[in-house]
């Protein structure tokens, strides 16, 4: 029986659960919520991650055109930016604040080929054909995302000077690419309806950039998490005008763009609100909770249920005659 082919836009999968890891972790960390909740999560997504990616190298590597014919594709190609960047993720939340050692080393390596990932596919980017409508939010996820989260790796195993220079290319990335972006969302036809949940990715920069920025300086608000935390809030309210266009969307593995996005600014939220302290900040903490949980757990179970009736995975290609 032959592999099924696993599009690497489900690596947007493990990601998602461990966006909502970080998050429960933060707020246990702030004395509101069990840490184990945080530790489990993370868990999962780690054994989720695991068997994404023996599932995809299955059928990938016994068909090296298959897996060259991803990284090259102009869309494929940043969602496998994932692979690496999500145990990178995985590693600095839920290795290092048991095993500082082991988890230096998992950043490290991580680090070291999201790094490599994000040079080559930039290098691909420039060296390819590439049309401007094929451009999509997703464009984010290898340096932009890469870097940040790799800045904010860095800094959880203590590694400044490391952590200052992903910080520096995840935020020029996110300048020049942001600008490629909007011009073509802003300019261009809608995107098709399988890449418009990455319009969710838009909210993400600035929200990992805090994120990052906050591993950096004890998880205070200064000046620069205000400013990143400003535009971030434009994009934000801007989501609310394609709430109509979500809505008419048929489910699928893409609705998974939205499950990162979110719980990083859930994430960032949790940080403003246990430095502000702000009357009846428990509360709020416990909202901003149930509506991240609420919001992947649904996209999960939907996600099952998808799956258990056959209409989740991609059809398997028919044999040769």
């Amino acid at each position: 029986m032959a592999a099924v082919r696993i599009p690497t836009s489900f690596f947007g999968i493990p990601f998602g659960l461990a966006g909502m890891g970080n998050t429960w972790n933060v707020a246990g960390r702030a004395g509101a919520v069990p840490v184990w909740i945080g530790s489990a999560l993370l868990a999962l997504a780690a054994l989720t991650w695991l068997v994404v990616v023996v599932a995809y190298a299955a059928h990938a590597l016994p068909r090296p055109r298959t897996l060259v014919g991803d990284l090259v594709d102009p869309i494929a190609g940043s969602f496998a930016s994932l692979a690496v960047i999500t145990p990178m993720l995985l590693a600095a939340q839920g290795v290092v604040p048991h095993h500082m050692g082991v988890g230096r080393i998992l950043v490290d390596v991580f680090l070291l080929l999201t790094l490599v990932y994000g040079g080559w596919i930039t290098g691909q980017w420039i060296y390819g054909r590439l049309d401007i409508d094929q451009i999509n939010p997703g464009y984010f996820l290898p340096t932009v995302a890469g870097g940040l989260i790799a800045s904010a790796a860095a800094s959880a195993v203590g590694q400044r000077t490391l952590a200052t220079i992903m910080l520096g290319l995840g935020l020029v990335c996110w300048l020049v690419l942001g600008s490629l972006i909007l011009n073509r969302l802003f300019v261009r036809p809608m995107l098709p309806a399988p890449l418009v949940p990455t319009l969710a990715i838009e909210v993400a920069p600035s929200a990992v950039a805090g994120l990052a920025l906050f591993a950096r300086n004890g998880g205070r608000i200064d000046v620069w998490v205000m400013l990143v935390s400003g535009y971030g809030l434009l994009l934000v309210l801007a989501q609310i005008r394609l709430l109509p266009l979500y809505l008419r969307l048929r489910f699928g593995p893409s609705f998974w763009a939205f499950t990162f996005s979110w719980s990083a600014v859930a994430t960032v939220t949790l940080h403003w609100i246990t430095d502000g302290e702000p009357s009846g900040h428990r509360v709020y903490t416990y909202l901003v909770l149930a509506a991240i949980s609420a919001l992947i757990g649904g996209i999960a179970v939907r996600s099952v249920v998808e799956a258990a009736r056959g209409r989740f995975l991609p059809r398997p290609a028919p044999p040769a005659s």
